[in-house]
C-alpha cells in the first residue's frame, strides 16, 4: 500500500491522462505527459516500480527515466538496482565532448545521450597502485560489464586491434562499435588527470580507424578519453581544437584490493619469463 501511494504520487491522474490522451486534442497535448510516458508505465513489473520509486521519490522526469531504460534495455530488477545504486540517472550524457560540432545535429545529440561521466568501474577487481595496463586488463577482463556501463549499443570490436600507421604497427586496447550510431568507438583509458596531449594518440587511432576499418555504410569513428580526473575548462578547450568528434569523462573506483595481493592465476609476462628461464636452464 506505501509503493502504491507513492506511484499515484509520483504519476497524479495516470489512469485519466490515458483517457484523455486518446482524443489528440491539442490541449491535452500541450498540459499532459507524451504517451509514450504513459504506456511505458504500466510495461514494467511492479517489483521494478517499487525499486524506482524507492531512490525517485518526487522527481517524476529521473522516475521516467529508469523505466525507459528498463523497457529500452530488458533490464532484471538485478540490473536496474545496479544502475539505480551508481546514479546513472546523474551521469547520463554528462561527459564534456565537441560532437555538437564535429557531428549532424540528430546523430550528435544522440552520441552525446549515451555518454556518461563519471564511468564507474566498481565491478573490476584492482589494487589501489594499479598502472595503466592492469587497468585494461582488468577491464578487458570484465568485458560485458564493461559493456553494460558503456551503454546499450556497444559491441566489442576485438583486443589489442592492429593498426598499421606509416612504418609502425599500433595496437587499439578498447575498440567498440556502437550499432545504434553505426560507428567505431575508439576508447582511450588514462590513470592519471586529462592532459591536451592525450588527444594526439586517440585521433590519430580515430583517423586510422577511419581508413583501415570503417566502410561506406559506417558512420564516422568517434573517440573516447576515460580519466581519473580532469579540469573542465582545459578539457572543453582541447575539444574546441579537434576536428574529431571526441568526448572526455572521468572514472571512479572505489574498491580496491590489497596492493600486496596477487592473484592465483599468472600473468601472460610471468609465464614468459618462466619459458624463457627454463629453456636458459
Amino acid at each position: 500500500m506505501k509503493y502504491m501511494r507513492y506511484f499515484y504520487e509520483m504519476y497524479p491522474g495516470v489512469p485519466e491522462n490515458r483517457q484523455q490522451l486518446v482524443d489528440g486534442s491539442e490541449d491535452n497535448e500541450n498540459r499532459q505527459q507524451p504517451v509514450d510516458d504513459l504506456e511505458a508505465i504500466f510495461q514494467i513489473p511492479w517489483g521494478h516500480h517499487i525499486q524506482i520509486l524507492g531512490k525517485s521519490k518526487g522527481d517524476p522526469e529521473k522516475a521516467l527515466f529508469y523505466v525507459k531504460k528498463t523497457l529500452e534495455n530488458n533490464w532484471s530488477r538485478s540490473v536496474l538496482m545496479n544502475f539505480l545504486d551508481t546514479d546513472l540517472y546523474e551521469r547520463q550524457g554528462k561527459a564534456i565532448t565537441n560532437f555538437s560540432l564535429t557531428l549532424p545535429e540528430d546523430q550528435s545529440e544522440l552520441a552525446q545521450a549515451i555518454t556518461k561521466d563519471p564511468y564507474n568501474f566498481d565491478f573490476i577487481s584492482i589494487r589501489e597502485k594499479y598502472n595503466e595496463k592492469e587497468l585494461k586488463d582488468a577491464l578487458l577482463a570484465n568485458v560485458e560489464k564493461l559493456i553494460m556501463e558503456l551503454g546499450n549499443g556497444f559491441a566489442h570490436a576485438g583486443r589489442e586491434v592492429e593498426l598499421n600507421i606509416g612504418n609502425t604497427e599500433n595496437y587499439v586496447d578498447l575498440l567498440f562499435y556502437n550499432y545504434k550510431l553505426h560507428c567505431f568507438f575508439v576508447i582511450e583509458v588514462k590513470i592519471g588527470e586529462f592532459q591536451s596531449g592525450d588527444m594526439g594518440q586517440l585521433g590519430t587511432f580515430m583517423v586510422a580507424v577511419n581508413h583501415q576499418m570503417k566502410s561506406e555504410k559506417d558512420g564516422p569513428t568517434m573517440g573516447l578519453i576515460i580519466c581519473k580526473s580532469k579540469d573542465n575548462i582545459k578539457a572543453q578547450y582541447a575539444l574546441e581544437a579537434s576536428s574529431q568528434p571526441m568526448g572526455i569523462a572521468v572514472y571512479d573506483i572505489s574498491r580496491f584490493l590489497p596492493d600486496d595481493y596477487r592473484s592465483s592465476l599468472p600473468t601472460i609476462e610471468e609465464i614468459e619469463a618462466e619459458l624463457a628461464d627454463a629453456k636458459e636452464g
